[in-house]
């Protein structure tokens, strides 16, 4: 009996969502899964367009491109073909780059950005179907929102962005599906992965553009480390739950094996995409509610920003690290990704223009004087009514300088599973934000694919459409 040949005694978790992925039958997902599925995939196509308008994703394709030429296609940019794993990482990069994705609240975790970059790329170079495609994609995402769960926002506690970090073992899992792989090599791929994940949160210090790039990260340790284990590679057993598994490693104090159980906790009966909120603000998903509660304020007493004394926004004290500190940057950000997990200027922005929008976070309005002033007026308290991680609640108090106190809460925050945003908004959101790079005729053209994908469409069909290849 030689080291890889010794009697496992107890099945491990990278095991048991192995056999998920590869027994899964996409005969069996609800077909009201596959709907929330096909949708959340359309406001991901919708807002990585969206992101080609901008700078940050000109220099990202412009580094990616040095790498070389290959068959990628990326979304947007017909012209640009790249490598298939640069193609998974600039597509991840693109729809993460607004910060306006979907996100698990219970995962805290923007699981698309990853999962459907590694499934369209993966899909498009092995032929599969655009029904193989959506299956293997809502695959990965049961798996992802799983491992974020079991977190429990410890991720961000000790500085780790698990959009990144979980990410890749949801794309090993779905690269390894659309490859055929066994359970046996979808088990060594996760513990490949293990080595690669990655993903830091110190981008909240000066809003660095680094948080963009991990989704696509997070795909290209995924096929990595999928194509690996398919070739025999030997990967540790107890990814998860080792001794310097993923979950000992990097929550360190706030470990507690007894969450284990949420990673694989209902699978293929409990079905957790449809928990997936999609964004009404492209923003950090911890400022909704109180942007949200501000805009609220301002319409019902018609508050004007010279009225104002003084705001507390009462938050989650899980966040206050993501969207209240370093304080100094929070009431003066030095970019619109830093002012993206603001809440002072979220709220400001809210009492100001009645709304946070991408057009808040355009330069000029980053340097108004009058938001910036009332963001220096914004602090914040632990909310001891919070109901995260179910809900990202807030609550704004505003003190105006006749002496008036005025509240208003959001505990259950807009776009969260129990208050989600309808098909109808999904789509007017992906319609709104793909008019800003492609024509009318262009964008009906996408949206019926995506929302068609269990109809016949091929993923490298697909992958060509979105490009603008065809």
């Amino acid at each position: 009996m030689n080291e890889h040949t010794r009697i496992e005694t107890s099945e491990t978790i990278a095991q048991r969502l192995a056999g998920f992925v590869e027994g899964l039958d996409g005969a069996a997902v609800p077909a009201e899964v596959r709907a929330r599925a096909r949708h959340l995939i359309l406001d991901a196509v919708g807002i990585a367009l969206a992101s080609t308008q901008y700078d940050f994703s000109h220099r990202t394709l412009a580094a990616l491109r040095e790498f070389g030429a290959g068959d990628g296609d990326v979304i947007g940019y017909g012209a640009a073909r790249l490598p298939l794993r640069d193609a998974v990482m600039m597509n991840g990069f693109l729809i993460h780059g607004l910060d306006y994705d979907d996100t698990h609240t219970r995962g805290v975790i923007h699981a698309t950005a990853s999962c459907f970059p590694a499934a369209l790329g993966v899909g498009a170079e092995t032929g599969a179907s655009g029904r193989d495609l959506l299956t293997a994609y809502v695959a990965g995402m049961e798996v992802a929102t799983r491992l974020g769960a079991v977190a429990k926002g410890g991720f961000h506690q000790t500085g780790f962005h698990p959009t990144g970090l979980i990410g890749a073992f949801a794309c090993a899992l779905i690269a390894g599906r659309l490859k055929g792989m066994t359970d046996r090599q979808l088990a060594h791929a996760q513990g490949i992965v293990l080595s690669m994940a990655s993903g830091s949160l110190e981008f909240l210090q000066d809003g660095a553009w680094t948080k963009r790039l991990h989704p696509g990260w997070a795909g290209v340790a995924g096929i990595t480390a999928a194509a690996l284990a398919r070739n025999g590679f030997v990967g540790p057993k107890a990814a998860y739950e080792g001794r310097f598994g993923l979950f000992p490693s990097h929550l360190g104090a706030h470990f507690d094996p007894a969450n284990l159980a949420i990673a694989t906790d209902g699978l293929d009966r409990e079905w957790e995409v449809a928990q997936v909120a999609v964004k009404p603000l492209p923003a950090c998903h911890f400022t909704h509610a109180c942007a949200d509660a501000a805009v609220a304020l301002r319409a019902a007493h018609a508050i004007r920003p010279e009225q104002i004394a003084h705001v507390r926004a009462l938050v989650p004290a899980e966040v206050v690290k993501t969207v209240c500190e370093p304080v100094q940057h929070k009431k003066k950000p030095q970019n619109s990704y830093d002012a993206q997990f603001s809440i002072p200027f979220a709220v400001a922005s809210a009492f100001v223009h009645g709304r946070f929008g991408l057009a808040e976070l355009e330069p000029q309005a980053l340097a108004d004087p009058v938001t910036l002033a009332v963001a220096a007026k914004v602090d914040y308290e632990a909310d001891p009514r919070s109901a995260f991680p179910k809900y990202y609640s807030g609550e704004v108090i505003v003190t105006l300088k006749d002496g008036r106190e005025l509240s208003h809460r959001e505990h259950m925050n807009r776009g969260a599973s129990d208050r989600p945003l309808s098909p109808a908004d999904i789509v007017a959101k992906f319609r709104e934000n793909a008019a800003m790079a492609l024509a009318p005729a262009h964008v009906a053209r996408i949206e019926e694919a995506v929302l068609g994908l269990d109809d016949g469409i091929s993923a490298r069909e697909l992958s060509k459409l979105l490009a603008g290849r065809a």
